[in-house]
């Protein structure tokens, strides 16, 4: 006679086990992800805030008030002044300056946005937790921020990349510096807060590092904790 065939009884208690690691690994990705919203979030709210600071730019080109220094001395005083009261318009001529050289040159805008991107994803937003594993190899956070740190010294200065910035920044301050000199700064109102270096171009730096700063920590240590 011949035996009842037995059949193959799953294990509950191993299922049940298994599905914590798939929740803890498909749960990081939408972290990850978070930290960068928070982080473009907080950027454009800091580029907004200093944006709604700047001046009129019918006073920035105002042909009554433009006029040859007649001293060296003049011309540091005009541009030291002028700063102070049109730094959000400087700062976005600048902008504008860079964007573009970046745009007449896409392969170089290309290798600074893989750039920003590989410190953002391999770096900044990564959790301390999960390591980076390339071709089966695991890098520690301090073997990453390693080869990072070489990767952008050979972009930026062995390279194109760094003469192209370097030129395009020496042609924005040129602009700056040209426009400063020549526009006559004693019908701008300066009042004690903008003089002393008020809202502006270092508030939107600095709101900027601290945005950095905040969504880097969100949902995970502090980058600095790594190294």
């Amino acid at each position: 006679m011949a035996s009842p065939a037995v059949l193959p009884i799953s294990n509950p208690q191993s299922t049940g086990e298994s599905q914590p690691s798939t929740t803890t690994t498909s749960s990081s990705s939408p972290s990850k992800y978070l930290k960068v919203r928070t982080f473009l979030t907080r950027l454009l709210g800091n580029t907004r805030q200093a944006l709604s600071n700047r001046r009129p730019w019918i006073e920035l080109v105002d042909r009554t008030a433009f006029s040859r220094p007649e001293s060296l001395t003049e011309a540091a005083s005009r541009v030291r002044k002028n700063f102070s009261y049109f730094r959000v318009n400087y700062l976005t001529l600048l902008a504008l300056v860079l964007a573009v050289s970046l745009l007449s040159h896409p392969f170089t805008l290309v290798i600074l946005l893989s750039l920003l991107a590989a410190w953002l994803f391999f770096y900044s937003f990564r959790p301390s937790d999960q390591p980076l594993v390339i071709m089966g190899r695991t890098f520690s956070d301090f073997e990453t921020l390693i080869c990072l740190i070489t990767v952008t010294v050979i972009v930026i200065f062995l390279t194109s990349v760094g003469s192209l910035l370097i030129t395009t920044g020496m042609v924005g301050m040129g602009i700056v510096c040209a426009h400063g000199s020549f526009r006559i700064p004693e019908d701008l109102f300066l009042d004690e807060q903008e003089t002393s270096g008020g809202p502006g171009l270092f508030s939107f730096i600095g709101g900027a590092a601290s945005s950095a700063a905040a969504a880097a920590a969100a949902g995970g240590p502090n980058m600095m904790s790594r190294v």
